[in-house]
């Protein structure tokens, strides 16, 4: 009888510890998955900061041009303000959207306005160096987008589903492009 006790107490045990492993390790990966997610979402701010910082300079260039119009500009300082204050993916993604909305009336107000403006050696650099910081946010929401899919995957697949469950771990939204970002624009070369 005694032996039975104890070959049961050493099953329990055995069991006790795998499931303790398993539950420490789906933590820890849980934990690195989360991290890697903010870091992606942090280098999405990071270029959404660049970008912002980027505007003024294009403005002061443009104004030595163009009397610009007020309401646009304004518009797009109020798009600027909205990306800084920005704090999640989905918060990121809607000011994101006005600002490119803002920034695109306006430039093409701008140029088509004043021609000789394309021609600036300093119009045309902050153009590069926007279309530079366009092309690294793609690649920041790209990399978001991939660590949100591996960190969903953890929480909502067995056995990960159970331990996110009791330690607390939920699924994250992706970074989703403006439903606006569907309409074709309109590009004019007269």
């Amino acid at each position: 009888m005694k032996k039975s006790v104890v070959i049961v107490l050493a099953i329990v045990a055995v069991i006790a510890v795998i499931l303790c492993s398993a539950g420490i390790s789906s933590y820890n990966g849980f934990v690195q998955k989360e991290e890697a997610l903010k870091t992606a979402q942090s280098e999405i701010s990071v270029q959404l900061q660049r970008r912002a910082d980027l505007i003024p300079n294009f403005v002061e260039t443009v104004k030595g041009y163009s009397d610009y119009e007020q309401e646009t500009l304004t518009a797009v300082i109020e798009a600027r303000s909205k990306v800084a204050a920005a704090t999640g993916a989905e918060e990121q993604a809607t000011a994101n959207a006005q600002l490119d909305s803002a920034i695109d009336i306006w430039v093409n107000a701008v140029t088509e306005a004043y021609p000789e403006l394309k021609a600036d050696k300093q119009y045309i650099a902050l153009q590069d160096e926007l279309a530079g910081t366009e092309n690294r946010i793609a690649i920041a929401r790209k990399d978001y987008n991939t660590a949100a899919q591996t960190y969903n995957k953890s929480v909502r697949t067995f056995p990960g589903s159970i331990f996110a469950g009791i330690f607390g771990f939920g699924q994250v939204e992706y970074f989703e492009a403006d439903a606006s970002a569907n309409n074709v624009p309109q590009v004019d070369f007269n």
